[in-house]
């Protein structure tokens, strides 16, 4: 498949539990949208089952060019671009990537923060089902985790990782 050099991945707001719904109907239009999952353990007073929920609340991302830019914009759930200084922000497709990835080998054991975290050391991990992620190492609840910092959209995710599988990454100073 030839891919063309004007599309980019975009972020899109979406109506309040809405976002598998909103999904869907990109999907019919033919849209190239994802909809990042996580799975949660939900409770009810008669049993508990593990679902899949959006990771991002109120978020979905969309693969377009220019000509599909109003196509996602008159979509049923769709109520806008994610916007920087008044234009549509391009997300790097390789953090589209990494958190496709990350979720892929993670689904179950993902946590999402919208604090403003201090920086940490650089890492890469080099072993275990997150192999070739990179991100920032923060020490939580005692635990060594690393965290993927998706600047784009102001938040961080977070996993579990053991620190010998992991390897620092030296900064190159500017």
């Amino acid at each position: 498949m030839i891919r063309a050099v004007n599309y980019k991945w975009y972020a899109v707001y979406v109506k309040s539990r809405a976002e598998k719904k909103a999904l869907t109907e990109l999907t019919l239009k033919g849209v190239n949208a994802y909809l990042p999952l996580r799975v949660v353990k939900r409770k009810w007073s008669d049993r508990v089952k593990l679902v899949e929920e959006p990771l991002l609340r109120g978020y979905l991302f969309v693969f377009v060019s220019e000509r599909e830019y109003l196509t996602v914009l008159q979509t049923p759930g769709v109520v806008g671009y994610v916007k920087f200084e008044g234009k549509a922000a391009a997300i790097p497709e390789r953090e589209i990537e990494n958190l496709k990835i990350f979720l892929e080998r993670n689904k179950a054991f993902v946590d999402v923060s919208y604090e403003n975290i201090a920086k940490g050391q650089k890492v890469k991990v080099v072993g275990g089902p997150l192999e070739g992620i990179e991100g920032e190492v923060f020490e939580l609840r005692g635990k060594k985790r690393i965290s993927l910092r998706f600047e784009t959209l102001g938040c961080s995710v977070f996993a579990d990782v053991s620190l010998e599988l992991l390897e620092k990454i030296e900064l190159i100073n500017s």
